[in-house]
């Protein structure tokens, strides 16, 4: 193999490497996105279930803002905790 074949190849694999950390930052930009979505809709959902709670807001909009999570989680899955810090739920 001369040197131009070996150089031709080490530059296909760089290229090939290159192309996989594109695809990956790709896939992680979209699951930010994807995470910054569902608090939005989640914050929303509050909103909208504290309106309903304290000034006599519509129980639709909370349904509404529920089906909404709901899609979206079902499309993308749901985060394992939350991404903004200091944002807790506790349920207890």
């Amino acid at each position: 193999m001369g040197l131009l074949d070996k150089v031709k190849e080490q530059a296909g694999q760089i290229a090939e490497k290159a192309q996989q950390g594109v695809a990956q930052g790709k896939d992680r930009l979209e699951e930010m996105q994807a995470n910054k979505k569902f608090e939005a809709l989640l914050q929303d959902l509050g909103a909208a279930h504290y309106a309903q709670l304290r000034h006599q807001g519509s129980p639709d909009a909370v349904q509404t803002a529920l089906a909404a999570v709901d899609a979206h989680a079902k499309e993308h899955g749901e985060p394992d905790a939350p991404t903004t810090p200091g944002h807790t739920v506790d349920l207890g």
